[in-house]
Order: C-alpha cells, then structure tokens, then sequence
C-alpha cells in the first residue's frame, strides 16, 4: 500500500495525456525538450503519458508490452506496459520498463545519456551497472518514417 501512495505523489502536479496520437506527440516534444533522438521511445500505441516538470519524472503506458528491432544497432529492444524515467537535459535516469536483449540475455536499461554532445555517442547502462555507447544517429527518426 505503501507503493501506491509513493508512485501517487510522484506524479503529482503532473501534466497528463491520454491517447496514442497525442501521447506519442508529448514524447517526441520531451525528448526534442531534453535534446535526446527522436528515436528512443518508438511507441506510437500509447494510452497515457505523463511528465512532471519539477522533479522530471515521466511515465508512459501502453496495453501491451512493444518488442522493436532497432535495424541501425542490430539489437532488440522491449518496452513493457508502463515505462518510467526521470529526465534532464541529454539524461534519462532510473528508468523502469526497457529491456535489451544482449547476445542471450534480457538486460534492464536504468539510464541513457549524452555525456558531450560533441562525441555523437548515447551511453546506455544496465541494472548491473556497465553500459554501452552507440552513435546517436542510430536513435533518430527518419523524416519519411515520422
């Protein structure tokens, strides 16, 4: 019970979408908002989406969990039924929700950033504390595809 009144006032005062257009629009804007690729939260079928600007934490959730095969990096990539974060400028850290499939396991994503931007690399950590780093242009929308 406790939890839930934990994960409740994380997410007070924030602002709330609700459907997949519209939600999937908020994530786009956020990430242009904390200058990380378009491309890191594929999710066009979201129900809800919510930010508060504050603390910088993020939810979204969807009905099912979404398994993406991200071409560029050769790596499979799923985003369960509610992904959470909290974000700041080139960060998203103490995420929930994103795993990665590495060689034969599923490992849990907690954090990406852009350490400097001029190195054109996003860092990717695990649970487990090591990472790794990809090139940004691998995590942005091609403009045909938007």
């Amino acid at each position: 019970m406790a939890s839930n009144k934990v994960v409740r006032d994380e997410r007070s005062g924030a602002e709330v979408v609700y459907g997949a257009e519209t939600c999937y629009k908020k994530a786009l804007e956020l990430l242009e908002e904390m200058s990380l690729p378009n491309g890191l939260l594929p999710l066009k079928d979201l129900d809800e989406s919510g930010y508060v600007k504050e603390t910088g934490f993020v939810w979204l959730k969807q009905k099912k969990p979404v398994e993406y095969y991200n071409k560029k990096i050769k790596r499979i990539v799923v985003y369960g039924t509610e992904i959470t974060a909290y974000v700041e400028k080139h960060k998203m850290k103490k995420m929930t929700g994103v795993r990665c499939k590495e060689l034969f396991m599923w490992i849990n994503l907690t954090e990406m950033s852009i350490a400097d931007a001029s190195s054109q690399k996003i860092y990717f950590k695990s649970s487990f504390g090591v990472g790794k780093s990809f090139p940004i242009k691998a995590f942005e929308l091609d403009d045909d595809k938007e």
